[in-house]
C-alpha cells in the first residue's frame, strides 16, 4: 500500500471508532477481543445492547464504500466470537447489534 503503514491506520481507525460510540453514550468494554472463532475489533454496551463492531478503513473511495469488504465469510467469523465472548459474561438478557463503523 505505498508506504502507508496498514496497522497504524487500522489502530487509527478503531480508536476514532471507539471514540465516536462513547460519545453517543456507549461503554466500550473490549477492543480486539481474540479467540479461536475470530476477533471482535471493538465491543461496546449501551443499556441492555451489546454491541459488536467490525472497524473497516480505506484511504480512498476509489473500491467502494469500506463496509462491502466485509464477506460472508467474515460476517461468521465475528458471530462466532460473539457467541464466545456472549458466553463468557454473566448471565442476563442482552439485545445484541452487529455494526459496520
Amino acid at each position: 500500500m505505498g508506504g502507508v503503514d496498514r496497522g497504524a491506520l487500522g489502530q487509527r481507525a478503531e480508536q476514532l471508532c471507539a471514540e465516536a460510540l462513547e460519545r453517543r453514550g456507549y461503554r466500550v468494554r473490549d477492543r480486539n477481543w481474540r479467540t479461536r472463532e475470530g476477533e471482535l475489533d471493538i465491543v461496546a454496551e449501551n443499556e441492555d445492547t451489546v454491541c459488536f463492531v467490525e472497524v473497516r478503513m480505506r484511504t480512498t473511495d476509489t473500491w467502494g464504500d469500506p463496509s462491502s469488504t466485509v464477506s460472508r465469510v467474515k460476517q461468521q467469523r465475528v458471530i462466532r466470537a460473539a457467541l464466545r465472548y456472549l458466553q463468557r459474561r454473566p448471565p442476563g438478557q442482552w439485545m445484541i447489534r452487529f455494526d459496520v463503523m
